[in-house]
């Protein structure tokens, strides 16, 4: 099986979407809630922090750390995209959502300087 590099650009703007999704986005906090627990501090200067404590142990944990981690995400996420595309029909419409968000979370950022 082939890939052209439009549909590389594509997959790889999808994992990098679909990764902030889980492990970053507001709306996906219910999915994480079983599995973290957020502590805030306050620094010195006043300024909060927020930290992620892991909760559980076995399959709790494991998840846990896969849902704190953009790295560990991403490789699932990518093996997920890939694995809809060459056998679910019509899959290709989720890369693309998933691709065009992001690229438009991409220039956000770089118009929002």
């Amino acid at each position: 099986m082939g890939i052209t590099w439009m549909e590389f650009v594509l997959l790889t703007l999808a994992c990098f979407r679909l990764t902030r999704l889980l492990v970053d986005d507001t709306i996906t906090d219910w999915l994480r809630a079983p599995f973290h627990h957020y502590i805030e501090q306050i620094d010195q200067e006043g300024n909060v922090e927020t930290f992620i404590e892991v909760k559980g142990k076995g399959i709790q944990a494991f998840i846990g750390e896969l849902l704190s981690c953009h790295w560990c995400t991403g490789i699932w996420a990518s093996g997920t995209l890939i694995a809809g595309w060459v056998m679910i029909p019509y899959f290709e419409w989720v890369i693309l959502l998933l691709g065009i968000a992001g690229a438009a979370a991409i220039l956000r950022v770089f118009l929002d300087r």
